[in-house]
């Protein structure tokens, strides 16, 4: 891939706009530098301005991770855990940050997900629709105890 070439002060503005666009953590913004032609002292230059000005903001871009990912795609703890550590975040500031999601929503969020989904399974045996209704709140990133708790209540 072709790297392209750009003044410093522009690259700085576009990662500026970049962050500004969207909470982003520190890998995003160093994968987005790699399509500029940059020293490492440039690029380190460019993540301590991003940061300093408050436009690269680790716990800030953890939180609203956190929040989207549960409150509009419905995602378990594991799974926003999983991918938050595939962005180099740390299991510390995750676990900091893990109180964006209310307690009585994720409740409930699992509860809906458990009934919708089992009933849309026809002609399975009661165990067999357990089994199948585990599988897939545990692929949604639910806890296993927590998942067991509420289809027990179901049954």
């Amino acid at each position: 891939m072709e790297k392209k070439l750009f003044p410093f002060h522009e690259i700085k503005q576009k990662m500026v706009n970049y962050c500004v666009y969207q909470d982003r953590c520190h890998k995003e913004v160093e994968q987005k530098m790699w399509e500029f032609t940059l020293i490492p002292e440039a690029k380190e230059e460019i993540i301590l301005y991003l940061m300093k000005e408050n436009y690269l903001n680790e716990e800030r871009f953890t939180r609203s991770y956190i929040r989207g990912k549960f409150y509009m795609k419905s995602w378990g703890r594991n799974k926003i855990r999983q991918h938050l550590k595939q962005k180099g975040i740390t299991e510390k500031l995750i676990q900091k940050c893990m109180d964006e999601i209310d307690v009585d929503d994720y409740a409930t969020t699992l509860k809906k997900i458990a009934t919708n989904y089992a009933a849309q399974q026809k002609g399975l045996q009661n165990y067999q629709k357990k089994i199948k209704t585990t599988r897939y709140l545990l692929s949604r990133g639910f806890e296993y105890d927590e998942i067991l708790e509420v289809l027990k209540e179901q049954e």
